[in-house]
């Protein structure tokens, strides 16, 4: 009798014991979640700050006045960014995915092929007008005194190619899946992706330096320029349109 009783209890500890390794697993979980959740909440939090010295600034921000907006030393900022490299990245994520969110609703807008072009175009052109010193910090060429920069030698033009690389090819995947493009379709979909970028690029940092026009007209002039073979090709079947 004894012997079942003590056989009771052994097998009730052997069934405890990983009933509680499982909770302090759990538990484990949980707590990297929470610091995971803190980390990427603190994290947002010194983008934000980034983001008014930018506003303030324009390619002049240095860390130190980004570390000074968001109350803590330049060290704790580098913990969470590495350097003004990582943190430029962070930053440029964030408008561009947020610029991209534009784009891509002007090119689902309801409206003829001509209008939703004009409205693409505008939608760029209207945010780096909306956010000049941003667009500076992200594009500009380094003759705006980051080439020299204080905190390490920052080159903004090494850093921009990737951001307008992904721009390219975001526009060409979007051009690929809604035209019919015939044989070759994938690759001309893509030059003409990365040239559209370009062309917004260097025809927007242009305007936004000398304003030679109203926005509305260089829309006009620049889809003028792009409307030739757009106009004349079809949309995919079964496609959303282009």
């Amino acid at each position: 009798m004894e012997n079942t009783q003590h056989d009771g209890r052994h097998q009730a500890t052997a069934v405890e014991q990983p009933a509680s390794e499982h909770g302090a697993a759990t538990d484990a979980r949980h707590t990297v979640r929470r610091q995971q959740t803190a980390t990427e909440r603190r994290r947002r939090e010194l983008l934000e700050a980034a983001d008014r010295v930018v506003l303030r600034d324009g390619p002049d921000a240095s860390m130190n006045a980004i570390a000074a907006e968001a109350g803590i030393t330049k060290p704790i900022l580098y913990r969470h960014f590495g350097d003004k490299g990582g943190l430029y990245r962070a930053l440029a994520v964030r408008h561009t995915d947020a610029l991209l969110d534009g784009l891509r609703a002007a090119l689902d807008s309801p409206v003829p092929r001509r209008d939703r072009v004009e409205a693409t175009l505008d939608t760029y052109l209207s945010a780096i007008e909306a956010r000049p010193q941003v667009y500076r910090f992200l594009m500009h060429p380094a003759d705006e005194g980051q080439a020299a920069d204080k905190d390490g030698g920052f080159d903004v033009g090494r850093h921009s190619a990737p951001l307008l690389r992904r721009l390219g090819e975001e526009l060409a995947k979007v051009i690929g899946e809604r035209l019919d493009l015939g044989p070759g379709g994938e690759e001309l979909a893509r030059v003409w992706g990365h040239g559209i970028v370009g062309m917004m690029h260097a025809a927007g940092d242009w305007w936004l330096r000398e304003r030679p026009c109203p926005r509305a007209q260089l829309v006009q002039h620049l889809a003028d320029l792009l409307w030739g073979r757009l106009a004349a090709a079809g949309d995919r079947l079964g496609g959303p349109g282009f």
